[in-house]
């Protein structure tokens, strides 16, 4: 078989290499197929040497192969020890200390989110420190080094778009961290006015309020107690995203009097 015929790599890299792992003295095409067959974690940074893929000469970390030549993969990274044979825009972020995907000329730097994030963000997002530096706050794996694409909702709080879906699929719209709505939710709310609207509480319960807590613009407020939800009263908030932090209290209507008659 010709060698131009051949693949090389594996499903999550295409390089005409395979790394010599640190750890446990195993060959490997990526960290991600270590990773996966066993029960620790390689830091592909400590990697020191590769073994060519066509034949099967251990040396050092670099793009060509010292013995036969060959070149590993049209994208290399010393820092980072990245070799890929797709052109996938890659680049090497200084700020972020890893490689990132998609052209340095697509994205930027936000030294306070220590992430890259699309350009068309720049001054236009909410500023959340180090926030790739935390897991998915849903399947609790890495974000910062993922190749997961993230979501990033109006809170700051980054989500794997993969999660986000599934979450959003699943009925859930409000962050799993910090409980603010991730979505408009405007033409639900309306929904919920018509429906609690139609639906009046017993006679014996009318008279009852509960203090609430709006989880989008975190302001208290005083409603009549319905078991359909809870509409948040500071305008021009309006969200029936909230949790009840007091109640419920029993006021009575007043009564107008009337004069006697003498």
């Amino acid at each position: 078989m010709a060698e131009e015929n051949v693949e090389y790599g594996c499903e999550h890299y295409k390089r005409k290499c395979k790394l010599v792992t640190p750890c446990c003295d195993k060959v490997y095409t990526c960290r991600f197929c270590h990773d996966e067959s066993e029960e620790h974690t390689l830091n592909r940074k400590n990697v020191d040497e590769i073994m060519c893929s066509v034949c099967e000469t251990k040396q050092p970390v670099q793009q060509n192969c010292s013995n036969c030549g060959i070149l590993f993969g049209q994208y290399f990274c010393g820092k980072c020890k990245l070799i890929d044979d797709e052109d996938k825009k890659q680049y090497h972020c200084e700020g972020c200390g890893i490689c990132r995907v998609g052209g340095r000329d697509k994205f930027f730097h936000c030294q306070t989110c220590d992430m890259c994030l699309p350009k068309k963000l720049e001054n236009q997002h909410r500023c959340v420190e180090k926030m790739s530096r935390t897991n998915c706050p849903i399947c609790l794996e890495d974000i910062h080094t993922s190749r997961i694409p993230s979501h990033i909702p109006s809170c700051g709080h980054l989500i794997h778009r993969t999660c986000f879906n599934s979450f959003i699929h699943r009925g859930h719209y409000a962050c799993p961290v910090c409980q603010r709505s991730m979505m408009p939710m405007e033409s639900y709310w309306r929904i919920l006015d018509d429906e609690i609207a139609s639906t009046p509480m017993p006679v014996e319960y009318q008279n009852f309020f509960v203090t609430i807590l709006c989880n989008d613009c975190h302001q208290f407020s005083e409603v009549p107690m319905h078991p359909l939800g809870a509409k948040c009263q500071n305008a021009p908030c309006g969200s029936y995203n909230t949790c009840r932090s007091g109640g419920p209290v029993n006021r009575p209507a007043v009564r107008e009097q009337t004069p006697n008659s003498e």
